[in-house]
């Protein structure tokens, strides 16, 4: 080491608590997860009685 080289000083803590810490690891998996995909919808049984009576829906 030179003599113009300063010396290496060791870091503190940072100070950041441990929930901290889990709560940035949770937010963090939060918004990197991509969101499931949607259920299909189920009939309801009122739909399914008229299906099954032969009435039948006019699509919008």
């Amino acid at each position: 080491m030179t003599v113009s080289e300063p010396k290496a000083q060791p870091r503190g803590a940072q100070g950041v608590s441990m929930s901290d810490l889990l709560a940035s690891c949770a937010a963090a998996n939060a918004v990197s997860t991509p969101p499931k995909p949607a259920e299909p919808e189920r009939p309801s049984a009122d739909a399914a009685e008229k299906d099954a009576r032969g009435v039948r829906r006019d699509a919008a």
